[in-house]
């Protein structure tokens, strides 16, 4: 195994109390594999990725532990973290396109970067200019200022330079969001060329977008709420979700083919709840349709089939 998170518990401190945005969240992740982690907005899946390279100063680690290649990562000490970030644990940011420097050309900015990591840029500079043409760039990208390159070309520096040490594990944040269709695919596909030709171990896909997930993880998994709710084959998430909550995801993705008016998309009624004070039991018992009794205690984690697993009441019915 490449990854394996252990009951991991994630707060934010606020004025009005701590928000347990990660809340007992655990699963393993194999060597080779690509996992798609959605859900909502709020649901947590930007902090779990963070969580695991310790981006986020504002984060209070309270449970839990990662275990990375058989050793356990110091998510809870900036400073510790500091020397895994990058090496073994990387990230492409959420609105990757703004993390470059405007201030540095590309080619500076890289060189100080690895210089903090103890490396050579004259050493790596040959892997670096592969790397570039590999995904369309070339050379004299280096000798630019991000504000000369488009938003495609920024999120393509982005993701050489996220690799550019072969890590581990690779988080992925809602790379594509801010792409257009074309943007999208290309980026998709070379995330899955980089895992293939080893510039990363395995890689957990941060998105909203479940379509686009679908084409290029093994695995996906469903949070809601601060917690996992059901994690399955990417085929069998689309085809034959067994939560509630999944099911309602997958009702409200639009049907290529469809015509206008033939089927109206479902809408999930109500909001999730605050995660100030999460409410005990299911946390999505006040929107399901299948709520009962039993619902307000806390569901059982079920293995449904090899792979899938489902934390429901009634996953079997």
């Amino acid at each position: 195994m490449t990854l394996e998170v252990e009951d991991l518990q994630v707060h934010y401190r606020t004025m009005k109390g701590d928000v347990r945005a990660l809340d007992g969240v655990s699963f393993s992740l194999a060597d080779g594999e690509i996992v798609g982690l959605a859900g909502e907005s709020g649901c947590g899946k930007t902090t779990l990725g963070k969580s695991l390279i310790r981006l986020d100063g504002r984060m209070q680690h309270v449970g839990g532990k990662a275990v990375l290649d058989g050793a356990e990562l110091p998510i809870g000490d900036d400073r510790a973290m500091n020397t895994h970030r990058w090496k073994e644990v990387s990230i492409i940011p959420q609105y990757s396109m703004s993390a470059l420097n405007p201030t540095r050309k590309i080619g500076k900015m890289i060189a100080e970067l690895l210089r903090s990591r103890g490396k050579s840029y004259r050493e790596i500079k040959g892997e670096l200019v592969h790397r570039l043409e590999l995904v369309g760039l070339s050379e004299k990208v280096l000798d630019n200022y991000p504000i000369e390159l488009s938003g495609g070309m920024k999120q393509r520096v982005v993701m050489v330079l996220s690799t550019l040490l072969d890590p581990s594990l690779l988080i992925a944040d809602e790379v594509t969001s801010a792409l257009d269709v074309t943007n999208q695919k290309a980026v998709a596909e070379t995330l899955v060329r980089f895992r293939d030709m080893g510039f990363v171990k395995s890689m957990i896909v941060v998105t909203h977008d479940l379509s686009l997930v679908y084409q290029i993880a093994d695995t996906i998994m469903i949070m809601y709420a601060g917690r996992i709710v059901e994690k399955a084959p990417a085929e069998t998430i689309i085809k034959a979700p067994k939560h509630p909550y999944t099911k309602a995801l997958i009702g409200a993705l639009p049907e290529v083919g469809l015509e206008h008016g033939d089927e109206r998309l479902q809408s999930i009624p109500g909001k999730p709840p605050q995660l100030l004070n999460p409410p005990t039991g299911c946390r999505f018992r006040d929107r399901c349709p299948l709520a009962s009794d039993e619902c307000a205690e806390e569901p059982p984690v079920v293995a449904v089939d090899a792979g899938h697993e489902v934390s429901c009441w009634k996953a079997e019915d």
